[in-house]
Parts: C-alpha cells; sequence; structure tokens
C-alpha cells in the first residue's frame, strides 16, 4: 500500500517535538518535511533541537524548514523557553553535527515548494497556527489542490478556550489566538480540515500515573527523551494537545469524529474563537477518545 504523505508544521512546545518523535515511528506515514513555525518557541533552538531528534531516530534525510511568520498575539516567554532547555538535552547532543538537512528556503517556501513536487495529495499536520500555512497559499495559491487534509490541533468548539489576555473574553485557544487572521484566511479555502479541540484534548491529561509508566521504559532512547520533556511542564497541568492530534494519523479506530459547521473569528474581544455557525464551514472535529487505548498505543510506540 502506498504510504501517506504528511508535512508537519509546529511550533516548539514541549509537546511537539513528543509529536515529531510520534509520527517518525508511524510505519504507513512517509513525511515529506517539517516546518517549524515560530510561535510557541524560540526558533533557533526549536529549528535544531528539531533536526537532532530527526537525527537521534535516524531519519535524517527529512528536510527541516524555519518559517519566518509573525503572530498578533505572541506566546509567553515563560513557555516558548523550554525550545532552549530540550535543544540542550545531552540525548540530543552525543553528536558533535547535525545530519538532518536545514532548508535553505523560508518555511512557507519550503511548504509550497514541497506541495507543489508532491506526487499525490498531502496531509498537513499542523501542531501550531496556521499561519505559514496561510503564508504558503499566498504565495502558491495553486497548492490547495495538493492538500489532502489539514489535521489541526486548534480550537474549542463547546468549551472555554485557555487563553487568558487582557482585552479577550477567554473563548480562543492559544493556537487560533496567535494568529487569528491566518485562521480565518485558511477558513476562506475548500480544504477538508479535521481539528482536535479542546472540547477533546481536554480529556486526556498527562497523568502522574502515566508517567510512571513511563519512567519504567527509559531504558529506550525515545522514553527517556519522553520523559525529560514531560519533566519540564511536571509543575503545571499538562495535556495531550500535539500528541493526541498526531495519534489520529496512526488510530483513527480509537475516535469519534463530529461533522458541523464552523468559523473563526478574526478580530475584537473574541479574536480567535472558533465557534459553531449555520453559516460557517464544514469542518469535522475530533470528539471522543478512547483514553486507555490512546495511553497505551503511545507508551508502546514510544518504548524503542
Amino acid at each position: 500500500m502506498p504510504k501517506t504523505l504528511v508535512l508537519m508544521d509546529h511550533d516548539g512546545g514541549v509537546d511537539d517535538y513528543l509529536s515529531t518523535v510520534l509520527l517518525l515511528t508511524m510505519e504507513h506515514v512517509e513525511p515529506l518535511g517539517i516546518v517549524v513555525t515560530p510561535a510557541d518557541c524560540y526558533i533557533q533552538p526549536a529549528v535544531a533541537a528539531t533536526r537532532k531528534i530527526l537525527d537521534l531516530l535516524g531519519r535524517s534525510e527529512i528536510p527541516v524548514a524555519a518559517s519566518t511568520v509573525r503572530g498578533l498575539h505572541p506566546f509567553p516567554r515563560a513557555l516558548r523557553v523550554d525550545s532552549y532547555s530540550i535543544n540542550a538535552f545531552p540525548i540530543l547532543n552525543e553528536a558533535e553535527k547535525i545530519s538532518a538537512p536545514l532548508a535553505s528556503e523560508t518555511g512557507q517556501e519550503f511548504m509550497a515548494r514541497v506541495l507543489r513536487e508532491a506526487t499525490a495529495p498531502v496531509t498537513i499536520l499542523v501542531t501550531g497556527p496556521l499561519s505559514t500555512v496561510a503564508a504558503a497559499l499566498d504565495l502558491a495559491p495553486d497548492i490547495e489542490s495538493k492538500i489532502q487534509e489539514i489535521l489541526w490541533m486548534g480550537g474549542a468548539l463547546d468549551v472555554n478556550g485557555n487563553v487568558s489576555d487582557s482585552g479577550h473574553d477567554g473563548s480562543a485557544e492559544w493556537n487560533v489566538f496567535w494568529d487569528p487572521i491566518a485562521a480565518y484566511r485558511v477558513w476562506q479555502t475548500k480544504i477538508p480540515i479535521t481539528l482536535c479541540p479542546l472540547d477533546i484534548t481536554n480529556n486526556v491529561p498527562v497523568t502522574r500515573e502515566l508517567l510512571t509508566r513511563l519512567a519504567r521504559q527509559r531504558r529506550f532512547p525515545i522514553s527517556d527523551f519522553t520523559g525529560q520533556c514531560y519533566a519540564l511542564v511536571a509543575h503545571q497541568r499538562y495535556y495531550f494537545w500535539d500528541v493526541l492530534t498526531t495519534a489520529y494519523l496512526a488510530h483513527p479506530e480509537f475516535f469519534t469524529v463530529r461533522e458541523c459547521l464552523t468559523e473563526v473569528i478574526p478580530h475584537g474581544e473574541s479574536a480567535g474563537r472558533t465557534k459553531i455557525s449555520e453559516t460557517g464551514r464544514r469542518t469535522c472535529a475530533l470528539a471522543t477518545v478512547d483514553t486507555e487505548k490512546f495511553y497505551d498505543y503511545i507508551l508502546e510506540a514510544w518504548a524503542r
């Protein structure tokens, strides 16, 4: 069977790196490249860490590109500095040099080129804002027809958002809020979109029990790396936002999906809100997941 072509676009948060690792364990997927969007990170260490992860997993043939887009509402610096910590992990710095290639063009230019050159429609896995996708579409509108689907960790439909910002009503999820205009731009296309919103990710916390199980696997390099990543966020309530989204590519049967009409609010006190609307565009949203199967799956995938 032909492999699923996937282009990943992440924004350098802790769970973005873990999603990258999870994606690389999927034998039915052919990653065409990884774009790093400078949202929940500082771009230089985030790109370097991504390349080192590719080397660690023996996938040094996969190129990485740095996007140059900018959002309207920056992530807090306290979250972005994790990219420096992960890039400095000893497990990622045993080699003297990085082998995974760094694209010479910007991330948005790289995305447009990869889509144009793809031999079949491509799934874009986005675990950060949609800014790079929107910029690539502006550069090359013809690539819209090359996109099979956008699978996006983003939005909050029937639950509160996770943005606490002065002048905002709290209805937005951060990946949308960072650049609501970009999300609004992508919503105007005909590209199929599947959301992994807060509605479902709120049900999959990173639990102490799961971290204990992960610790028992630390003899495996990937489990050791994963455990170090989660140690950075152990002081806060954390969820499998991006990891759950990525897992859908491997096991859609773990999920139920609902179809709905949605729209993105680009401006005002609700900027970045994704809402159900009778006049919205058709969207699919991950609705429920078998949590035990999901937890077992990621532990097994990382046991290498």
